[in-house]
């Protein structure tokens, strides 16, 4: 394909135009090695009722760049637990793809890769032009590759990926940086990482962008987060085509189909309670499995009511302020303040500890700082070690034991089961009444 790219034919413009015609597009976690069961996957997904876009999640093997790996698996017969985009040809990719993705289905690439160039040159000649990452959330919780070697592929990689502007579409790049750790990072850290790869992917040529924000553990929390985000992305990326994306909750997933539902309807009205115009949904089979195409549509489905029943509800006042976007910005300004190259920036910042993300184990991570639940399930900052910003010192202790730990880190989980729980005990039975 040749000439310049058609706005209307990108990620970002069919977002916005969901967003202005009042819809929250909904989106699953989806990647099968198999290209006729990914297929099957994408036509569900486009078939569900809801506006919806298509996901390509990658394999391991692809996401660590060990393409030799999964090709060999492959060759075996054996089944990955993603789609291998470097090691199928791109015949197969494209046969995946033909009749599905288009301008009214956009599909996207998500990977988890720390030095992504081939994947980007693969989903690029397939035809697709969203996918997802940065620097720092695909160097830190997932690998042990060097920050500044990260730092230099994904500049190579944004790169890569803003050459299809002349080609096709608009190009789009979502930002993990909201989901760093997937739970127990507090929510200034992770809007200012988000919106930091945001100005490294346009130092690198990306002009349509998404910032990701994971459901925590505080529903009001979390609205003053989006709120905060939603305000600084407007304040530091005037010129981008963006949007924000929410997370279905990232950690310890609940057990029961009740408790699932309920923490899934929650992030639903998060996300529409906020403006925000994409959701990333979890289905009730988190906690044991990889998902089924069945169950991906029924999570869609169910998020997509939700959604149309919140909207009809009376708006909710905005959150009372308590420093969520005085905190992020001031992380922000810090950083940018380090160096005129963003990328150079983020490597001094976490040489220095101005950026540490807690309970991360990278070898590039200061580790001086950690987070604590308070008695309203609230994220604070424990320790703040050399981060740039002041926060009140909590009553009894800073650090977290081993036990404390583990409950912070099930206290989503049981707090949704034994809702469900408290309500089967609330109703009187009615076995043996009937006549």
């Amino acid at each position: 394909m040749s000439g310049e790219a058609d706005p209307g034919d990108s990620f970002g413009t069919f977002v916005a135009r969901a967003r202005r015609a009042g819809q929250l597009v909904v989106q699953p976690r989806m990647g099968m090695s198999n290209p006729h069961t990914m297929r099957s996957g994408l036509l569900a997904t486009r078939a569900a009722a809801g506006t919806t876009v298509g996901t390509i999640t990658l394999d391991s093997y692809t996401r660590m760049g060990d393409h030799q790996e999964a090709a060999a698996a492959l060759a075996a017969g054996s089944e990955l637990n993603g789609y291998p985009i470097v090691a199928h040809d791109l015949a197969t990719t494209r046969g995946v793809l033909a009749g599905i993705a288009g301008p009214d289905f956009p599909v996207q690439v998500r990977h988890g890769s720390p030095r992504p160039e081939r994947v980007f040159e693969a989903l690029l000649a397939a035809g697709m032009h969203a996918t997802e990452g940065g620097p720092v959330s695909y160097c830190l919780p997932y690998s042990r590759v060097p920050l500044a070697d990260c730092v230099t592929s994904w500049a190579r990689s944004c790169e890569i990926l803003a050459t299809a502007r002349g080609l096709a579409s608009e190009p789009h790049l979502e930002s993990f940086g909201g989901s760093m750790m997937g739970q127990l990072c507090p929510p200034s850290l992770l809007i200012a990482i988000g919106i930091l790869e945001c100005l490294f992917a346009r130092e690198h040529g990306v002009r349509s962008v998404s910032l990701s924000y994971a459901q925590q553990t505080n529903p009001e929390q979390d609205r003053e987060a989006v709120y905060a985000l939603h305000r600084l992305a407007g304040e530091l990326l005037p010129d981008l085509d963006w949007h924000v994306v929410i997370y279905t909750y990232m950690g310890v997933y609940p057990r029961t189909p009740d408790g699932a539902a309920r923490l899934l309807a929650e992030s639903v009205r998060l996300a529409v309670r906020t403006g925000s115009a994409r959701l990333i949904v979890k289905t009730a089979a988190e906690a044991y499995r990889i998902p089924r195409i069945a169950e991906n549509v029924a999570a869609l489905e169910s998020s997509a009511a939700v959604a149309a029943a919140e909207r009809a509800a009376p708006p909710l006042p905005p959150p009372p302020d308590t420093g969520i976007h005085a905190e992020a910005r001031a992380l922000v300004e810090a950083v940018l303040d380090l160096d005129a190259d963003i990328g150079r920036a983020l490597v001094e910042a976490f040489r220095r500890g101005y950026l540490d993300v807690p309970y991360c184990l990278h070898p590039d991570n200061a580790g001086a700082t950690r987070s604590y639940l308070d008695g309203e399930g609230r994220l604070c900052w424990a320790r703040t070690g050399a981060l740039p910003i002041r926060a009140p010192r909590p009553a009894g202790g800073a650090d977290l034991t081993a036990a404390g730990l583990l409950a912070s880190l099930s206290y989503v989980e049981r707090k949704f089961d034994d809702a469900g729980l408290e309500e089967q005990l609330a109703v009187p039975s009615t076995l043996g009444s009937q006549r």
